[in-house]
């Protein structure tokens, strides 16, 4: 299984360095999801983090698609960062994906991360 796993690593990387990953989104964002769904947390939160990185902090401009991406990534790094048990910053990026996209599932896993944030700390 690791080798399979290895073998699709150096499939994507070569197919991502090929279309020119570097600057798109996008393209951060599908290898990011990819990094999670193999488990890989530390990866995916880099992929995430890259795709906040290449969008710019005043929101207007975007289009649909992009505005979609970059709240995704949001909602992707909590979820990373809450397997990481980092829950301040899981707490951040769900508050930043509820601001830009309030919706009630956005709004459910705020409230899920600041009811376990609260358990962590109170060692319960």
């Amino acid at each position: 299984m690791k080798n399979s796993i290895t073998k699709g690593l150096i499939f994507l990387f070569i197919t991502l360095i090929l279309s020119g990953c570097k600057e798109d989104p996008q393209q951060h964002l599908e290898l990011g999801k990819w990094y999670a769904q193999k488990g890989l947390v530390e990866e995916a939160i880099l992929e995430f983090k890259e795709v906040t990185r290449l969008y710019p902090e005043i929101h207007q401009g975007l289009d649909r698609d992009d505005f979609q991406a970059l709240s995704q990534a949001h909602y992707n790094l909590s979820l990373m960062y809450t397997k990481k048990g980092w829950w301040d910053y899981a707490l951040k990026e769900a508050e930043t994906c509820f601001q830009m996209q309030p919706t009630k599932s956005n709004y459910e896993l705020v409230t899920l991360i600041k009811q376990r944030a609260r358990l962590e700390k109170t060692g319960s």
